[in-house]
């Protein structure tokens, strides 16, 4: 099911998913649940969205959307602790017609394994 999910779109990995970050190209959507962001932290920038709440939150026609929620060509990255159910929400994005969302590749454990910003949650 991945791998046809997968087909759709491409992926990024850390570098890209970074610089798009930095530059503010993209979006970064943290969609991990609230005890692995407790026990690992968070990466400064993003916007954090539990997985359930996803679509609602970034339709850009939806009434209970995020601001950030700017349009249907906002350029999102989904970051999950792996890179697994990420590609599955961007499954579900593409279908709202979030043509340009995508994943990262390795998830949040990638992120920090390549020693980029990583911050506490903040109480």
């Amino acid at each position: 099911m991945l791998e046809r999910v997968r087909a759709g779109y491409r992926r990024v990995d850390v570098p890209e998913a970074h610089e798009a970050a930095r530059t503010g190209a993209a979006l970064l959507v943290d969609i991990r649940y609230a005890a692995l962001r407790e026990r690992d932290g968070v990466i400064p920038g993003a916007l954090v969205i539990e997985r359930n709440e996803l679509e609602w939150r970034l339709d850009p026609q939806g009434s209970h959307r995020t601001p950030e929620a700017t349009g249907h060509d906002l350029r999102i990255v989904v970051i999950c602790n792996e890179g697994y159910a990420s590609s599955l929400a961007v499954a579900s994005l593409h279908q709202l017609g979030l043509r340009r969302a995508t994943d990262l590749v390795g998830g949040f454990q990638a992120w920090r394994a390549a020693g980029l910003p990583v911050e506490p949650v903040r109480s």
